[in-house]
Protein backbone atom coordinates (compact mmCIF):
# COMPACT_ATOMS: atom_id res chain seq x y z
CA UNK A 1 0.00 0.00 0.00
CA UNK A 2 1.29 3.33 -1.00
CA UNK A 3 0.25 6.47 1.33
CA UNK A 4 0.19 9.95 -0.29
CA UNK A 5 0.05 13.63 1.43
CA UNK A 6 -1.85 15.57 -0.84
CA UNK A 7 -3.24 19.04 -0.97
CA UNK A 8 -3.85 21.21 -4.31
CA UNK A 9 -3.67 20.54 -8.32
CA UNK A 10 0.17 19.22 -8.35
CA UNK A 11 -1.17 16.77 -5.95
CA UNK A 12 -3.72 15.24 -7.75
CA UNK A 13 -1.44 16.01 -11.10
CA UNK A 14 0.70 13.04 -9.50
CA UNK A 15 -2.31 11.12 -8.49
CA UNK A 16 -3.63 10.53 -12.07
CA UNK A 17 -0.31 9.00 -12.37
CA UNK A 18 0.11 6.41 -9.34
CA UNK A 19 -2.61 5.41 -10.34
CA UNK A 20 -1.63 3.98 -13.63
CA UNK A 21 1.23 2.51 -12.21
CA UNK A 22 -0.09 0.87 -8.80
CA UNK A 23 -3.66 -0.88 -8.08
CA UNK A 24 -5.65 1.81 -7.27
CA UNK A 25 -6.76 -0.52 -4.57
CA UNK A 26 -3.76 0.09 -2.70
CA UNK A 27 -3.77 3.72 -2.49
CA UNK A 28 -4.52 5.67 0.33
CA UNK A 29 -4.45 10.02 0.04
CA UNK A 30 -4.08 11.61 3.31
CA UNK A 31 -5.65 15.18 1.87
CA UNK A 32 -5.59 18.31 3.10
CA UNK A 33 -8.61 19.93 5.01
CA UNK A 34 -6.93 23.47 6.17
CA UNK A 35 -8.41 24.95 2.80
CA UNK A 36 -11.91 23.77 3.84
CA UNK A 37 -13.99 26.88 4.64
CA UNK A 38 -18.13 27.38 5.17
CA UNK A 39 -19.60 29.90 2.67
CA UNK A 40 -23.49 30.28 1.88
CA UNK A 41 -23.82 27.60 5.01
CA UNK A 42 -22.18 25.39 3.44
CA UNK A 43 -19.17 23.26 4.18
CA UNK A 44 -16.45 23.23 1.13
CA UNK A 45 -13.60 20.96 0.86
CA UNK A 46 -11.37 22.23 -2.13
CA UNK A 47 -8.73 19.96 -1.91
CA UNK A 48 -10.65 16.54 -1.57
CA UNK A 49 -12.55 17.90 -4.20
CA UNK A 50 -10.17 18.66 -6.70
CA UNK A 51 -8.36 15.01 -5.97
CA UNK A 52 -11.94 13.51 -6.43
CA UNK A 53 -13.18 15.61 -9.99
CA UNK A 54 -9.61 14.97 -11.20
CA UNK A 55 -9.55 11.14 -11.17
CA UNK A 56 -12.49 11.05 -11.98
CA UNK A 57 -11.60 12.51 -15.29
CA UNK A 58 -14.49 15.22 -14.57
CA UNK A 59 -12.37 18.28 -13.59
CA UNK A 60 -11.73 21.32 -15.25
CA UNK A 61 -7.94 20.70 -16.94
CA UNK A 62 -7.34 23.90 -17.72
CA UNK A 63 -7.81 25.48 -14.17
CA UNK A 64 -7.35 22.39 -12.26
CA UNK A 65 -10.43 22.50 -9.83
CA UNK A 66 -13.72 22.74 -10.27
CA UNK A 67 -15.77 20.54 -12.72
CA UNK A 68 -15.65 20.67 -16.40
CA UNK A 69 -18.39 21.89 -18.24
CA UNK A 70 -19.64 24.18 -15.42
CA UNK A 71 -22.52 26.83 -15.77
CA UNK A 72 -22.94 29.81 -13.32
CA UNK A 73 -26.23 30.57 -13.00
CA UNK A 74 -26.36 30.03 -9.15
CA UNK A 75 -23.69 32.56 -8.98
CA UNK A 76 -25.25 34.65 -11.53
CA UNK A 77 -28.11 35.14 -9.21
CA UNK A 78 -26.37 35.79 -5.87
CA UNK A 79 -24.50 37.92 -7.94
CA UNK A 80 -27.60 40.27 -8.43
CA UNK A 81 -28.88 40.03 -4.85
CA UNK A 82 -25.18 41.57 -4.14
CA UNK A 83 -24.17 38.44 -2.28
CA UNK A 84 -20.46 37.44 -2.05
CA UNK A 85 -19.20 35.45 -5.14
CA UNK A 86 -15.75 36.13 -4.72
CA UNK A 87 -15.61 31.91 -3.92
CA UNK A 88 -17.08 31.13 -7.57
CA UNK A 89 -18.75 27.74 -7.06
CA UNK A 90 -20.69 26.36 -10.54
CA UNK A 91 -23.79 24.94 -10.59
CA UNK A 92 -22.60 21.13 -10.56
CA UNK A 93 -19.99 21.39 -7.85
CA UNK A 94 -22.74 23.28 -5.61
CA UNK A 95 -24.42 20.10 -5.66
CA UNK A 96 -21.25 17.90 -3.80
CA UNK A 97 -21.37 20.64 -1.40
CA UNK A 98 -24.91 20.61 -1.02
CA UNK A 99 -24.78 16.74 -0.10
CA UNK A 100 -21.40 17.26 2.05
CA UNK A 101 -23.34 19.74 4.01
CA UNK A 102 -26.30 18.01 4.87
CA UNK A 103 -24.45 14.49 5.62
CA UNK A 104 -22.59 16.12 7.93
CA UNK A 105 -25.64 17.95 9.38
CA UNK A 106 -27.22 14.34 9.63
CA UNK A 107 -23.92 13.42 11.91
CA UNK A 108 -21.70 11.83 9.69
CA UNK A 109 -18.47 12.07 9.71
CA UNK A 110 -15.97 13.68 7.22
CA UNK A 111 -14.50 11.00 6.60
CA UNK A 112 -17.84 8.76 6.09
CA UNK A 113 -18.90 11.51 3.55
CA UNK A 114 -16.17 11.92 1.63
CA UNK A 115 -15.99 8.00 1.19
CA UNK A 116 -19.43 8.29 0.25
CA UNK A 117 -18.52 11.03 -2.81
CA UNK A 118 -15.26 9.05 -3.83
CA UNK A 119 -17.43 6.17 -4.49
CA UNK A 120 -20.06 8.00 -6.90
CA UNK A 121 -17.49 9.25 -9.27
CA UNK A 122 -16.08 5.62 -9.43
CA UNK A 123 -12.65 5.65 -7.96
CA UNK A 124 -10.85 3.07 -6.21
CA UNK A 125 -8.56 4.35 -4.13
CA UNK A 126 -8.91 5.57 -0.37
CA UNK A 127 -9.01 9.38 0.23
CA UNK A 128 -8.73 10.64 3.76
CA UNK A 129 -9.10 13.51 5.16
CA UNK A 130 -6.15 14.89 7.28
CA UNK A 131 -8.26 15.49 10.41
CA UNK A 132 -12.28 15.36 11.00
CA UNK A 133 -11.95 18.49 13.49
CA UNK A 134 -12.11 22.10 12.89
CA UNK A 135 -8.63 22.93 10.89
CA UNK A 136 -8.22 26.45 9.19
CA UNK A 137 -4.73 27.59 7.33
CA UNK A 138 -4.76 31.63 8.18
CA UNK A 139 -2.21 33.70 6.10
CA UNK A 140 -0.53 36.75 8.09
CA UNK A 141 -0.37 39.35 5.69
CA UNK A 142 2.56 41.38 5.60
CA UNK A 143 0.76 44.98 6.23
CA UNK A 144 0.03 43.06 9.85
CA UNK A 145 -3.82 41.62 8.54
CA UNK A 146 -4.51 37.89 8.89
CA UNK A 147 -7.11 36.11 6.81
CA UNK A 148 -8.37 32.43 5.48
CA UNK A 149 -6.29 30.99 3.09
CA UNK A 150 -9.17 30.79 0.66
CA UNK A 151 -9.42 34.58 1.31
CA UNK A 152 -5.49 35.13 0.09
CA UNK A 153 -5.65 32.63 -2.19
CA UNK A 154 -8.63 33.31 -4.34
CA UNK A 155 -10.40 36.69 -3.16
CA UNK A 156 -6.53 38.71 -2.87
CA UNK A 157 -5.75 36.27 -5.73
CA UNK A 158 -2.35 35.43 -3.69
CA UNK A 159 -1.11 38.54 -5.06
CA UNK A 160 0.01 40.62 -1.70
CA UNK A 161 3.19 39.70 0.66
CA UNK A 162 2.42 37.53 3.23
CA UNK A 163 4.48 36.80 6.50
CA UNK A 164 3.71 33.87 7.84
CA UNK A 165 1.14 30.85 8.43
CA UNK A 166 -1.04 29.20 11.32
CA UNK A 167 -3.52 26.62 11.50
CA UNK A 168 -6.06 27.66 13.49
CA UNK A 169 -7.70 24.42 15.54
CA UNK A 170 -4.57 22.20 14.91
CA UNK A 171 -3.52 22.00 18.81
CA UNK A 172 -6.94 20.65 19.41
CA UNK A 173 -7.39 18.59 16.14
CA UNK A 174 -7.47 14.41 16.10
CA UNK A 175 -6.11 12.74 12.71
CA UNK A 176 -9.10 11.46 10.83
CA UNK A 177 -9.91 7.64 11.11
CA UNK A 178 -6.98 5.63 9.28
CA UNK A 179 -4.79 8.62 8.56
CA UNK A 180 -1.81 7.16 11.00
CA UNK A 181 -2.85 3.75 10.53
CA UNK A 182 -1.95 4.89 6.72
CA UNK A 183 0.92 6.35 7.24
CA UNK A 184 2.94 3.37 9.68
CA UNK A 185 1.38 0.85 7.73
CA UNK A 186 2.35 1.95 3.92
CA UNK A 187 4.92 0.57 1.99
CA UNK A 188 6.02 4.12 1.20
CA UNK A 189 4.73 7.59 2.03
CA UNK A 190 5.01 9.91 -0.80
CA UNK A 191 4.79 13.58 -0.17
CA UNK A 192 3.03 15.21 -3.42
CA UNK A 193 4.35 17.89 -4.84
CA UNK A 194 2.22 20.85 -2.92
CA UNK A 195 2.94 24.23 -1.60
CA UNK A 196 4.89 22.51 1.45
CA UNK A 197 3.83 25.72 3.97
CA UNK A 198 0.11 25.75 3.04
CA UNK A 199 -1.29 21.97 1.75
CA UNK A 200 1.57 19.94 3.40
CA UNK A 201 2.15 21.57 6.51
CA UNK A 202 -1.49 21.50 7.40
CA UNK A 203 -1.25 17.82 7.52
CA UNK A 204 2.12 17.75 9.60
CA UNK A 205 0.16 20.03 11.67
CA UNK A 206 -2.32 17.84 13.53
CA UNK A 207 -1.17 16.07 16.39
CA UNK A 208 0.41 13.01 15.81
CA UNK A 209 0.65 12.63 12.13
CA UNK A 210 4.02 14.80 11.52
CA UNK A 211 5.89 12.38 14.18
CA UNK A 212 4.38 9.36 12.30
CA UNK A 213 6.19 10.33 9.51
CA UNK A 214 9.44 11.29 10.57
CA UNK A 215 9.45 7.77 12.33
CA UNK A 216 9.56 6.13 8.84
CA UNK A 217 11.51 8.63 7.24
CA UNK A 218 13.77 6.16 5.40
CA UNK A 219 9.97 5.06 3.11
CA UNK A 220 9.09 8.64 2.67
CA UNK A 221 10.02 9.99 -0.47
CA UNK A 222 9.18 14.00 -1.62
CA UNK A 223 8.64 15.36 -5.45
CA UNK A 224 9.47 19.21 -5.23
CA UNK A 225 7.02 21.26 -6.15
CA UNK A 226 9.71 24.09 -7.40
CA UNK A 227 11.15 23.35 -10.68
CA UNK A 228 13.71 25.73 -11.49
CA UNK A 229 13.26 28.01 -9.09
CA UNK A 230 9.68 28.90 -9.37
CA UNK A 231 6.42 26.96 -8.48
CA UNK A 232 4.67 25.55 -11.53
CA UNK A 233 1.24 26.94 -10.39
CA UNK A 234 0.07 28.85 -6.95
CA UNK A 235 2.16 31.26 -4.76
CA UNK A 236 4.43 28.69 -3.45
CA UNK A 237 7.60 30.00 -4.46
CA UNK A 238 6.58 33.69 -3.26
CA UNK A 239 5.26 32.22 0.01
CA UNK A 240 8.79 30.66 0.32
CA UNK A 241 10.85 33.59 0.04
CA UNK A 242 8.74 35.93 2.03
CA UNK A 243 8.32 33.89 4.62
CA UNK A 244 12.64 33.40 4.98
CA UNK A 245 13.18 30.18 3.38
CA UNK A 246 14.74 29.24 -0.02
CA UNK A 247 12.52 29.52 -3.12
CA UNK A 248 14.76 25.88 -4.62
CA UNK A 249 15.09 22.13 -4.59
CA UNK A 250 17.66 23.03 -1.59
CA UNK A 251 14.77 24.79 -0.08
CA UNK A 252 12.98 22.02 -0.27
CA UNK A 253 15.16 19.95 0.95
CA UNK A 254 15.67 21.87 3.77
CA UNK A 255 12.26 22.30 4.94
CA UNK A 256 11.65 18.46 4.66
CA UNK A 257 15.07 16.56 5.75
CA UNK A 258 13.33 15.43 9.11
CA UNK A 259 10.68 13.79 7.36
CA UNK A 260 11.57 12.64 4.17
CA UNK A 261 15.28 10.35 2.82
CA UNK A 262 14.85 11.04 -0.76
CA UNK A 263 13.47 14.31 -2.53
CA UNK A 264 12.71 13.69 -6.43
CA UNK A 265 13.98 16.86 -8.43
CA UNK A 266 13.43 18.01 -12.02
CA UNK A 267 16.42 17.77 -14.86
CA UNK A 268 16.91 21.74 -14.94
CA UNK A 269 17.68 21.00 -11.14
CA UNK A 270 20.43 18.98 -11.68
CA UNK A 271 23.03 21.18 -11.01
CA UNK A 272 21.61 21.47 -7.46
CA UNK A 273 21.44 17.65 -6.62
CA UNK A 274 24.53 18.27 -4.36
CA UNK A 275 22.96 20.68 -2.54
CA UNK A 276 20.26 18.42 -1.90
CA UNK A 277 22.43 15.87 -0.43
CA UNK A 278 24.57 18.16 1.54
CA UNK A 279 20.71 18.73 3.76
CA UNK A 280 20.84 15.33 4.69
CA UNK A 281 18.38 14.03 1.82
CA UNK A 282 19.19 11.58 -1.21
CA UNK A 283 18.53 13.34 -4.32
CA UNK A 284 16.69 11.83 -7.34
CA UNK A 285 16.58 13.76 -10.80
CA UNK A 286 14.20 13.23 -13.86
CA UNK A 287 11.09 14.44 -15.37
CA UNK A 288 8.82 16.42 -12.99
CA UNK A 289 6.63 18.74 -15.37
CA UNK A 290 3.51 16.42 -15.27
CA UNK A 291 2.18 17.44 -18.91
CA UNK A 292 0.61 14.13 -19.52
CA UNK A 293 -0.39 11.34 -17.37
CA UNK A 294 2.35 9.22 -19.07
CA UNK A 295 4.97 11.63 -17.56
CA UNK A 296 2.62 11.54 -14.39
CA UNK A 297 3.21 7.76 -14.24
CA UNK A 298 6.95 7.94 -14.63
CA UNK A 299 7.03 10.42 -12.19
CA UNK A 300 5.07 8.13 -9.85
CA UNK A 301 7.06 4.71 -10.57
CA UNK A 302 10.28 6.89 -9.92
CA UNK A 303 8.78 8.17 -6.35
CA UNK A 304 8.39 4.48 -5.44
CA UNK A 305 10.94 3.22 -6.22
CA UNK A 306 13.40 5.61 -5.04
CA UNK A 307 11.11 5.41 -1.49
CA UNK A 308 12.02 1.64 -1.68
Amino acid sequence: MIAVLAGGVGAARLLRGLVQVVDPADVVVVANTGDDLVLHGLHISPDIDTVTYTLAEAGNRKTGWGLAGETWQAMDSLDRYGGPTWFRLGDRDLGTHLYRTGRLADGAGLTEVTAEVAESWGLGFRLLPATEDRLRTMVTLADGGEVGFQEYFVGLRHDVPVSGVRFDGADDALPGPGVLEAITTAEAVVVAPSNPLVSIAPILAVPGVRDAVAARRETVVAVSPIVGGSALKGPADRMLTEMGHESSVVGIARLYRDLVATLVIDRVDADLADGVEAEGVHCVVTDTVMRTTDVAAALAKTAIEAAA
